[in-house]
């Protein structure tokens, strides 16, 4: 039987240190007077102030992407001591997008900028639809992981594994697209919220960099600055 809990553990973790209005055209920094972006720490009132500021963006972005999404983003935080540094997006029991930042994450960012971009880039992975998009291809890869080998007369055993690694091989075959098209999505949220995308992008100069392995779920970190450089541009 195909193991579900694979897949589960497949689509959490994407910032992994271990790894109503209309829609204003104008950056948002425009129509309303910058924040003040602390460096060195973020407190719990810094991050109460952009989620404020970054919730009401990602959720317009959200409505004039979509068409019949939930955009109603509920932002929480995972107070667990030990859980690691991460941020990930989820959909609770009624579909309702949620963005969870572990207590290690926030004490990571070394300024609001930081913390702007990893929650525009939360978000915009549920405007894209990565989640459902990354569900499907798993279990695809699990179908035709366990066909094969049923075809050949494998055992239960062997089927099992064998769709735990299609799983994988198809959850991860899109995931590095996934996040350079987060990122890009979620340098425009973070700018028409008023913060510098390019000073969130260095987040990514303090954690471990990836690199470019085969099926690793995260590209290299130079890519990333490199999309969010080449988003900014544009703007």
């Amino acid at each position: 039987m195909f193991a579900t809990v694979m897949i589960a553990g497949l689509l959490s973790g994407c910032v992994d240190m271990t790894t109503t209005p209309p829609v204003d055209s104008r950056p948002q920094s425009q129509s309303m007077s910058p924040p003040v972006s602390r460096s060195g720490s973020v407190s719990v009132s810094d991050f109460a102030a952009v989620v404020a500021r970054v919730e009401p963006v990602a959720e317009r972005e959200c409505r004039a992407r979509t068409a019949g999404a939930n955009c109603d983003f509920k932002i929480v935080v995972e107070t667990d001591p030990k859980a690691p540094s991460n941020a990930w997006q989820s959909l609770d029991a009624n579909g309702r997008p949620v963005l969870t930042f572990t207590v290690a994450l926030i004490a990571d960012v070394q300024n609001t900028d930081e913390l702007a971009f990893v929650m525009g880039h939360e978000a915009s992975h549920h405007i894209a639809g990565h989640l459902a998009r990354t569900e499907q291809t798993a279990i695809t890869g699990a179908l035709l992981g366990g066909v094969l080998i049923a075809a050949i007369g494998g055992d239960a055993s062997t089927i099992e594994t064998a769709q735990n690694i299609g799983a994988t091989v198809g959850a991860r075959s899109y995931s590095k697209s996934y996040e350079l098209e987060a990122d890009q999505l979620g340098t425009v949220i973070a700018y028409r919220a008023g913060y510098n995308p390019v000073r969130g992008a260095e987040y990514f100069t303090r954690i471990p960099d990836p690199g470019d392995r085969f099926l690793g779920s995260h590209p290299p970190n130079t890519q990333r600055i490199e999309t969010v450089r080449r988003t900014m541009a544009t703007l």
